[in-house]
């Protein structure tokens, strides 16, 4: 497990350790908006249209083998990054990190069902879990503390040596399997997947870079995506041996427990996302003061996923998963209301409120959908259900983001107007430019004394507007995590405990069997 989590961690780290080096970046490398997004998104766009793929092949090849192989690809393009002389360079390796990057959640959240029985199960499912909370807050921590002592490259190099050992313990520790019976992949469902999923994902990405939704640019790569998509499904219930069997959509524990997750990342992912510019640019934290702010959704996220087992025996998957939605909904709706003026104590108790209920959601929510899937379709399930989380993600930030920068410029009048025509449009694009513009005019010499004595009033006017503006996002962010509370709350069944094959007469109960029920009332081990 020590294995397996730690290979998860480092991989959903460098989703969220890069949002702090990317002002060093952009300066070092002299990075226009365009390209710096693009560092961001090559690897989002990699990592998820991949995943679905990466689990196929995993269980077809033997999942030990493909997860060191993408460990390998991650770790030399993490290297070359770090020494990346250009933007373009840079971009081309964090893509390929991102292919390296994909096998990591499905494969190993495929071995863990398939090394643990049932009890056992659930409980590495809610550690797997809260590792991919603590990601989220651990990333901008880890990332603050190496831009104070080292380079910007040094985010990317971190990643070395921990993988090396991580894959020396996955040598050691962890088993060689692969999929009973699953003799071929299914090349056609591979490549309808992984074109369907990276179609949509760059629309999605697209748009939120263009901030125009009903362009040709973004209707037709999302419209080509969902086209394919379409097909996969058509034809992997006609194939005689299917990737996955799509049945599993119309699964309620699956798609549910999967809608409930993707929505969960849809909201903390781009709240995040947000969070990020109104800690640094409206409350003025460093990079390091700011993973510290954030280390109470860490926090949260791991307290809840120790006791999520208990609190489901206890109550039932349905309101387990229930209530953390409504945690985390509660938290997006709070911080639609912060200010610059509130106490940091007040923030802080909002921000766990959405790590614990991301804890309850994560491990719970996955330990249901996962007990769904057929043992040989393990790594492929899980794919499906990681590359639908990473499209909620990228939607989160999409949207989100694209939301509060209309908004932004529309509050931007009183700043805006006053400035020197050239530098308007500059301005408007986002807080950081406004600021970049900002401090630029007061290095000028020959500003005029009355604009000079304006700049501290108009950076002010920019931090509320940004403020305004980020109430539209966190509201839209709640809605979204209010559908996914219908969602669990009117179509999440709750496990039935079938009898354990071993109390069957005359049935000899088969390896897979405890994984196949997903619950079981056999006796088992306890503990991880």
């Amino acid at each position: 497990m020590v294995a397996l989590g730690s290979c998860f961690l480092v991989v959903m780290m460098d989703n969220t350790i890069l949002n702090v080096a990317l002002q060093t970046i952009q300066a070092d490398l002299s990075a226009s908006n365009g390209q710096l997004q693009w560092v961001l998104d090559s690897y989002i766009l990699c990592y998820a249209a991949l995943m679905f793929t990466a689990g196929v092949v995993a269980d077809a090849w033997g999942r030990r083998r493909v997860l060191l192989a993408g460990l390998a690809l991650f770790t030399v393009a993490s290297a070359l990054a770090a020494f990346a002389g250009s933007p373009g360079e840079l971009v081309l390796w964090r893509a390929v990190m991102g292919v390296g990057g994909s096998v990591v959640p499905p494969v190993s959240l495929a071995l863990i069902n398939e090394m643990f029985d049932e009890r056992e199960r659930a409980k590495a499912i809610g550690v797997w879990s809260a590792l991919g909370g603590l990601a989220i807050a651990l990333g901008p921590l880890t990332g603050g503390v190496l831009l104070q002592y080292f380079w910007w490259g040094s985010v990317f190099l971190v990643n070395v040596p921990v993988v090396i050992v991580c894959a020396a313990l996955l040598l050691l520790l962890v088993p060689g399997t692969r999929a009973p019976g699953r003799a071929r992949v299914d090349v056609p469902g591979i490549v309808l997947s992984a074109a369907g999923a990276g179609l949509v994902v760059y629309a999605v990405i697209h748009a939120g870079e263009s901030r125009e939704w009903w362009a040709a640019g973004t209707l037709l790569p999302m419209g080509a995506g969902i086209v394919l998509l379409s097909a996969l499904v058509w034809f992997e219930r006609r194939t005689a041996a299917p990737a996955v069997d799509v049945r599993l959509l119309r699964d309620p524990a699956f798609a549910a427990g999967t809608l409930g997750l993707a929505l969960a990342y849809f909201a903390l992912t781009g709240g995040t996302f947000l969070m990020v510019f109104y800690g640094q640019g409206v409350r003025g934290y460093s990079p390091l003061e700011l993973g510290l702010v954030a280390l109470p959704i860490a926090a949260g996220t791991v307290l809840a996923a120790s006791f999520g087992g208990r609190i489901r025996d206890a109550v039932g998957v349905r309101v387990t998963v229930s209530n953390g939605l409504v945690l985390i909904g509660g938290s997006c709706l709070a911080q639609a209301f912060v200010t610059a003026g509130t106490p940091l104590w007040i923030y802080e108790l909002v921000l766990a409120a959405s790590g614990l209920g991301m804890g309850l959601v994560l491990g719970v929510a996955t330990t249901a959908a996962m007990s769904t899937v057929p043992p040989g379709q393990a790594a492929a399930g899980a794919g499906l259900s990681n590359a639908l989380r990473q499209i909620g993600s990228a939607l989160g930030v999409a949207v989100l983001g694209s939301a509060v920068s209309v908004a932004y410029q529309d509050r931007l009048d009183a700043v805006a107007g006053v400035l020197p025509p050239a530098v308007r449009e500059t301005t408007a694009q986002s807080l950081t430019h406004t600021f970049g513009v900002l401090d630029a005019l007061a290095r000028d010499p020959a500003l005029p004394s009355p604009l000079r004595d304006a700049l501290p009033g108009l950076r002010t006017l920019a931090q509320d507007a940004y403020v305004d503006a980020m109430r539209l996002g966190f509201l839209i962010a709640s809605c979204a995590v209010g559908v996914a509370v219908v969602v669990t709350a009117r179509w999440m069944p709750e496990p039935h405990h079938r009898p354990s094959p071993r109390a069957l007469p005359g049935r000899v109960p088969g390896p897979d069997a405890a994984a196949a029920t997903g619950f079981s009332d056999a006796p088992q081990r306890q503990g991880v």
